[in-house]
């Protein structure tokens, strides 16, 4: 294993849920985490919450969206840290809309949220990581890139192209030392839907143990790769589904 130590980590949707534990894992283990977001209010309390322990986290407001916002995320990471060693595509919605109800405009809106702005990351990322000399990029997809929920075509969409986004990222990636990774949590505490996966309930992992997950990507080394991985609590009904 390799240290992460004042390597330079991006974080996308980091202002809360599933981002905002992987951030302050990666700062706790020292690396310095750029945390992106719309939530103002909300990075800077990751911020404050990371400096506690003497991690560095940079804030920098970001709708992952929109294709400049995006372009000066990774300006603003450059300037202020150096070239990321690491990107994790966290930034999401969830949707349970049924598919006769299911607008084009609705669709645009989760796919542009959940795939689009992973694209537009890993885009950035790669221009800045060929010349490096390589990093690696982690896509956060979903356990319904394996076994769909009901009414979520949309977002179900997003997370199985997420999988096919991660192996055309490590194919093409592999002769600049670039790899991907799609990370597949199951039931995990996290703000996608308020009031109900934000609540604490027996079979949920905790976003701190996905982030300490991704620690231990980060920390393999460099020729090493961890292209698909599924976690979920032991006893989410996954395995024997009809």
């Amino acid at each position: 294993m390799q240290s992460i130590r004042d390597k330079v980590a991006i974080v996308t949707g980091a202002s809360s849920g599933i981002g905002r534990g992987i951030a302050l894992e990666l700062a706790r283990e020292g690396m310095v985490v750029i945390a992106a977001a719309r939530s103002v209010d909300k990075l800077a309390t990751l911020v404050d919450e990371a400096a506690a322990f003497d991690g560095k986290v940079i804030a920098v407001p970001t709708d992952v969206t929109k294709e400049a916002d995006v372009v000066a995320l990774f300006d603003k990471t450059v300037q202020q840290a150096g070239t990321p060693d690491l990107l994790v595509n966290n930034a999401g919605i969830a949707d349970a809309t049924p598919t006769e109800d299911l607008t084009l405009e609705h669709w645009r809106h989760v796919i542009d949220t959940n795939l689009t702005s992973a694209y537009l990351c890993a885009r950035e990322a790669i221009r800045l990581m060929k010349p490096a000399g390589g990093g690696r990029i982690v896509n956060i997809g979903s356990l319904s890139a394996k076994s769909p929920r009901p009414h979520s075509m949309a977002y179900t969409a997003s997370k199985f192209a997420i999988e096919g986004m991660t192996r055309a990222i490590a194919f093409d990636g592999r002769e600049h030392n670039i790899t991907g990774c799609c990370l597949h949590p199951g039931q995990t505490r996290s703000s996608l839907v308020p009031g109900i996966t934000d609540q604490k309930m027996d079979n949920q992992i905790d976003p701190a143990d996905l982030g300490r997950l991704v620690v231990y990507m980060a920390s393999l080394p460099p020729e090493i790769a961890v292209l698909d991985t599924l976690i979920l609590p032991v006893k989410v009904p996954f395995l024997g589904r009809g």
